[in-house]
């Protein structure tokens, strides 16, 4: 069987302000032509359909242009809710649409219930798991303890024990959204940290063929079978190296995978460049850089005069401008930004206490720190899916 993996579309998502919306036409048309010229014969899409719980009317119109061009194709395509997916929003009339072979799976209790495809050597389930926010859903898969690992953990003895009851020999995919141990996460990902840990172990998805990841946006292997296809576009300048692509994977009769990247369209490179302004004007090596996005870091030691506006004579389509001038880290005119650069909240909030008290906190006061930002972010999300 035939799989064209995909994810993390975010319809309604802009770049620095520069709106997206084309840019994800071209790569839903992109998506069907693969599926035609390559004889796919399931579409699977692993969450962040949407960039937001209420996306805008017109990135709606672009997810219904595309069920249709799927569903007029005939290639059954599977789909899950993301993180910034709203899951009941996007499960809506999920009934319905199933009838065109359009499976969206959006409620965890259903994680268990796979859609089952037929090839020459027999069944494939492709059971869909929605991002599992650990809070909400504690309870539907009774556990103790709040945490990625364990709500995963919880959803995959319920698949596992599905695929056992089945015919011997069905093979198995799953769709999950997820940060899995080993991945490479960019800066365009939002924040899932539970207890202080955001990544599951690849281990919690064993038994099955093939794991179809979504949540990171650089396509990467974290093992043969588990993989991520990224995001077909980029959403931040951390992503400047990355080749946007799709997986298309062959499954064999006995569960083999043979894996290729699909790239997609680049609607413009990613250029980020670095050194004072002078040197970035006129230095003819990055002459490769100018019809690209920027991203330019100053290092002058004073700001320049109009360094936007100056930039934009060579590189048109500068889209970010940061200053960090070179002096040592105990020049006391370091940027407060600098200082806090790569620290998570938890370490920031660590560091304000020892600051005010003369020590730093205790166990259990980390425990009490950690347990708040876990709140909050929970909170966030509860309030954004019930809009």
């Amino acid at each position: 069987m035939r799989i064209l993996h995909t994810s993390d579309w975010h319809l309604g998502r802009s770049f620095h302000r520069v709106n997206m919306l084309g840019a994800q036409a071209e790569f839903i048309g992109h998506l069907v032509a693969t599926a035609r010229e390559r004889e796919v014969d399931a579409v699977v899409v692993s969450g962040d359909v949407y960039d937001r719980a209420v996306p805008p009317l017109a990135a709606v119109e672009l997810f219904d242009d595309a069920l249709h061009r799927l569903a007029d194709l005939g290639v059954p395509t599977v789909m899950i809710s993301g993180n910034h997916d709203s899951a009941r929003r996007l499960g809506v009339g999920a009934g319905l649409i199933g009838r065109a072979g359009i499976h969206l799976r959006t409620a965890p209790a259903a994680c268990a219930d796979p859609v089952v495809l037929a090839d020459d050597h027999g069944d494939v389930a492709f059971y869909g798991l929605p991002y599992l926010e650990p809070a909400l859903v504690k309870d539907e898969f009774g556990v103790k303890r709040a945490g990625h690992e364990a709500v995963l953990g919880a959803a995959m003895d319920r698949v596992r024990a599905d695929l056992a009851a089945r015919t011997l020999g069905t093979r198995s995919v799953v769709l999950a959204h997820a940060f899995v141990t080993g991945g490479e996460a960019s800066d365009s990902e939002r924040d899932i940290t539970i207890g202080g840990v955001a990544a599951v172990p690849s281990g919690v998805f064993d038994g099955v063929d093939y794991v179809a990841l979504g949540h990171l946006h650089g396509s990467q292997a974290i093992s043969e079978r588990v993989r991520y296809s990224g995001s077909p576009l980029p959403y931040s300048f951390s992503e400047s190296a990355h080749r946007k692509s799709m997986w298309l994977v062959d499954l064999g009769g006995s569960g083999e995978i043979e894996a290729e990247r699909i790239d997609c369209p680049v609607p413009r490179p990613l250029a980020r460049v670095r050194g004072d302004i002078e040197t970035l004007l006129a230095d003819p090596e990055l002459a490769r850089h100018e019809e690209a996005w920027v991203e330019a870091t100053l290092t002058d030691p004073v700001r320049p005069d109009d360094p936007m506006a100056r930039l934009c004579e060579r590189f048109p389509h500068t889209l970010s401008l940061a200053f960090d001038p070179e002096r040592s880290p105990e020049d006391p005119d370091v940027s407060y930004a600098q200082r806090l650069k790569g620290r998570s909240d938890q370490q920031i909030a660590e560091d304000f206490v020892t600051h005010v008290r003369g020590a730093g906190p205790d166990v259990p006061e980390q425990a009490v720190l950690r347990a708040a930002f876990d709140t909050v972010r929970t909170d966030d999300t509860v309030r954004e899916v019930a809009r």
